[in-house]
């Protein structure tokens, strides 16, 4: 069948049949996130006629003011996720702890994060925002309330991943852990169609993705690697890199896996303060990271592999490397040789 015939949901169950032990409730999980993904992009194409841009007037656990359309995607994947039992416990960026015990939520067997729509602060100025979400499965037995070790595990444990990315069409990659796939929304029909299947990042890289207004911030080592990306370094970078930088980390993510280069936000050393990271590691950079390496990149915090990193806390926040693997492993040597 020709892949553009195929539906997400065809190809999750075709996926499916490779594992004779599985039960469905995974293909149900993303079912269910197909489904929210479909009600969120109709919100956000209307969002100006239906009064629901701007700022909601609220501050999320981040310390953020929240938007409008950031209440509502997460409540639609709330919903969505939790009413039929599937899902232990279900963490949010927007949320300031997850939520363990909604209806039939005891007996679920897998742990659900999500950033309900990354990069919500584009969305007045019609810029490209997403979801990212990751899938793990719980470790204490079902039956009971499932608790934070059940939330708190490292990405290399991830059973499953993706993003949804609401831009001039919506499209909504994942993997789980059988390499990249990526399914474009037909409007008419409502489905989500296979339009990039098995993904892969090019290996000539053409793009560094990173916000330059903060290079005064940044350590000696992430500047000299921006100096090397730019071709102003002794050493060589292996093409010519254009910058190229939107502020939506779904958005400059999805660029750089179909053409190929690096995004990072590193530490930012602001003076009288602690040094800063920006980007969470459950709901944004693990389940990157699990893509990344899945179509052949690799993730780093510029000093060891993202999917490595155990998290203490649901809102932990890291410093991000990721796209082609040897532009994320000249990160880490640089941060490794200069600081």
């Amino acid at each position: 069948m020709h892949s553009s015939l195929i539906t997400i949901e065809q190809h999750i169950l075709e996926q499916q049949k490779a594992h004779p032990e599985a039960t469905g409730i995974l293909t149900g999980i993303l079912y269910d996130i197909a489904l929210a993904a479909k009600i969120i992009a109709r919100e956000i194409r209307s969002a100006g006629l239906r009064h629901i841009l701007g700022e909601a007037g609220s501050i999320n656990v981040q310390g953020e003011r929240q938007m409008k359309l950031d209440i509502f995607a997460n409540e639609v994947l709330v919903r969505m996720s939790s009413f039929a039992g599937r899902v232990a416990a279900i963490g949010s960026e927007e949320m300031a702890a997850p939520i363990f015990e909604m209806g039939p939520m005891r007996h679920g067997k897998y742990v659900l994060i999500f950033d309900p729509l990354d990069g919500s602060s584009n969305i007045d100025v019609n810029i490209s925002v997403g979801t990212i979400f990751g899938i793990y499965r719980r470790k204490s037995d079902d039956g009971r309330e499932a608790t934070m070790e059940d939330v708190l595990q490292p990405g290399k444990v991830l059973v499953a991943a993706g993003y949804v990315i609401y831009g001039s069409s919506t499209m909504m990659v994942y993997s789980t852990g059988s390499g990249v796939h990526g399914f474009t929304l037909e409007p008419a029909l409502g489905e989500f169609l296979l339009s990039h299947p098995d993904i892969r990042i090019p290996e000539r890289p053409q793009y560094y993705s990173t916000n330059m207004a903060y290079e005064r911030w940044w350590s000696e080592g992430v500047r000299r690697y921006t100096a090397y990306l730019q071709g102003m370094e002794a050493e060589k970078p292996p093409a010519a890199l254009s910058s190229r930088y939107v502020g939506s980390l779904v958005a400059d993510f999805h660029r750089n896996l179909l053409r190929g280069g690096v995004f990072y936000y590193p530490l930012l050393y602001k003076p009288g303060k602690a040094p800063k990271p920006k980007l969470r590691l459950l709901c944004e950079a693990a389940p990157m990271a699990f893509i990344a390496v899945q179509a052949g990149g690799y993730a780093s915090d510029g000093t060891q592999d993202i999917l490595e990193i155990v998290p203490e806390t649901l809102h932990q926040r890291v410093p991000f490397f990721v796209g082609n693997r040897s532009l994320v492993e000249r990160a880490e040597d640089y941060i490794r040789r200069y600081g």
